[in-house]
């Protein structure tokens, strides 16, 4: 999962309800590439490079967690889903819509299809105008100047601002204290878990499988091994939470985890044998009987064909012999823990025909989603 890059994209129509295809951009730039942050004043020209009704310009802010080309991709799919049909002529014509990237984070790109820092917007004041206004100090890094700077080297009276504004569009998620999103291996939970972190503010507390020296010799040997297994994840989980959510971070405005400790309980079930999970479920119970439960608890349901799917493409050597039985007798083991339970009120969330991390609108419907339930379970 890639972290979130600042991009900015200048936006220009003069044909048709400019001000509505404007907005109507920034809608669809909001649920298929990221959070819209900022918005520019909107600015009148006349059309450049032909004749043509004036144009009216704006450029935005936007945080995306896709690459600059796949950026372009869906820009050129918005373009086209608002009208506007390219032409295989050279030169400029009039347009519903034009959306092109000036800038993504501090990357400097230059393919047959893409480049950025974009070529001409020092030359052009219907981009500086408006960029300038939310991104004033930022560094045209081959210019060597300023945004601001460069505005001011125009001495044009050709342009102007209008009264009509833009309005950005920013992702909103309902949050509680201590949120918990859980799943069975490979349904995408600590991404799904990161992500929210990273948009909302919150305490990521990932489960440290990577550091259990036991889990490659597991998946070789389970049964001679599942029981230090289990055991090392038992105090290495209980050590992270009360370190993790007994005291909160006070920059953070929640926590958030990718695991429960119950999840010990339930793998345990499966993997020991039964004198052993008598055991474990004793010391268990001495353990945990302080540990915070979280407010919210959230089942990522996603059939097996597709968990296998996720587990050969994250390419964990020790993961690849995963067999479907395994897979199936850990998601039997936590429905069975859910309906035994009183205490913890658990919502699954069928995630088989979903992709959060590459399709926007996805995550979109689980925010909605997760937001939905924690207003309910808070009353």
């Amino acid at each position: 999962m890639n972290s979130k890059t600042t991009t900015y994209i200048a936006l220009g129509s003069n044909q048709g309800n400019r001000i509505k295809y404007l907005q109507d951009a920034i809608d669809e730039i909001y649920k298929a590439i990221g959070d819209v942050t900022k918005v520019s004043k909107i600015y009148s020209t006349p059309a450049w490079g032909f004749e043509g009704d004036d144009f009216l310009n704006a450029a935005i802010q936007v945080e995306t967690r896709f690459s600059a080309e796949t950026t372009l991709k869906k820009l050129l799919n918005i373009e086209l889903e608002l009208g506007r049909i390219r032409k295989k002529k050279l030169g400029y014509e009039a347009r519903p819509i034009d959306l092109d990237i000036l800038f993504y984070g501090e990357e400097t790109i230059s393919t047959e299809r893409l480049t950025i820092p974009h070529p001409e917007l020092s030359k052009r004041n219907f981009v500086l105008f408006p960029l300038s206004d939310i991104a004033p100090d930022l560094l045209h890094s081959s210019l060597g100047k300023k945004i601001q700077d460069l505005k001011t080297d125009f001495n044009d009276s050709s342009i102007e601002s209008v009264l009509e504004q833009l309005s950005p569009k920013v992702a909103s998620f309902r949050q509680v204290n201590y949120l918990t999103i859980e799943g069975n291996i490979g349904s995408g939970k600590t991404s799904l878990a990161q992500m929210i972190a990273e948009d909302f503010n919150g305490k990521l507390i990932l489960e440290r499988f990577k550091d259990n020296p036991f889990l490659p010799k597991f998946y070789e040997d389970q049964a001679r091994f599942a029981f230090p297994l289990e055991m090392s994840f038992l105090a290495d989980r209980h050590q992270q939470l009360m370190d993790d959510i007994s005291q909160l971070d006070l920059f953070s405005d929640f926590a958030i985890s990718d695991y429960n400790p119950n999840k010990s309980l339930i793998f345990s079930k499966v993997t020991l044998q039964e004198d052993e999970y008598a055991l474990y479920k004793k010391i268990f119970k001495i353990m945990y009987s302080e540990v915070p439960q979280p407010d919210v608890y959230v089942y990522l349901y996603q059939n097996i064909d597709r968990l296998l799917s996720n587990i050969k493409k994250r390419g964990r050597e020790y993961e690849q012999n995963i067999e479907p039985d395994y897979l199936k007798s850990i998601h039997d083991g936590y429905l069975n823990f859910f309906n035994s339970q009183n205490k913890i009120d658990v919502k699954i969330i069928d995630i088989s025909d979903l992709d959060f991390v590459e399709n926007r609108e996805d995550y979109l419907f689980l925010l909605e989603e997760i937001s939905r339930i924690t207003k309910k379970s808070l009353g």
